[in-house]
């Protein structure tokens, strides 16, 4: 019995030793002639721009490290700190003001405790809103809220680097939208 074994254990060694690795050798042969006929196309880079040096005139220049120039900044930036509308950079940020009020859409309002909050939906997600809190990224402040918008007070800086009060809504959306 254990010779049959043997036998059948032999005979299976020498059909798989038989097969072979025949259809491998046809693709590396198909590859390696592939790889000699194909040349790459590249493309050549464009010549370099030519360096024209600029030349410095400091007369009539302001001396980059000049105590009038320094003293200049410095009243500059007093006078923005002093302005009373800058935000408070210290305080913690409330979740709705990682959110550009454009992507949020109020969806309704409801009362709780005598307390008044607007619905508002971001995504997929839907958000309790009071007067008082902190909405948007432009520190923006919810200052009433009624059954058709919120109305938010944002601050912002001007292109001269001035805080500046602006107004802004986010309306009721229509029924029809809500239904989508």
């Amino acid at each position: 019995m254990m010779l049959r074994n043997m036998c059948a254990l032999l005979a299976a060694g020498l059909l798989l030793a038989g097969c072979g690795d025949g259809d491998v050798k046809e693709v590396r042969d198909w590859m390696e002639q592939v790889k000699q006929e194909t040349t790459p196309a590249v493309k050549p880079l464009p010549e370099p721009k030519e360096f024209v040096p600029y030349a410095y005139d400091p007369r009539g220049a302001v001396e980059p490290f000049s105590e009038v120039k320094l003293l200049g900044e410095m009243q500059r930036m007093a006078a923005a700190s002093a302005n009373p509308l800058a935000p408070d950079a210290n305080r913690p940020r409330e979740v709705l003001e990682n959110y550009p009020l454009d992507t949020m859409r109020m969806v309704g309002t409801l009362q709780k405790g005598g307390v008044s909050y607007a619905l508002v939906q971001i995504d997929a997600s839907i958000f309790q809103v009071r007067t008082g809190q902190r909405i948007g990224q432009n520190y923006g402040l919810v200052t009433r809220i009624n059954e058709g918008a919120i109305d938010i007070r944002e601050v912002v800086q001007d292109p001269t680097g001035d805080w500046v009060e602006r107004k802004a809504t986010i309306e009721l959306a229509d029924s029809k939208e809500s239904g989508k």
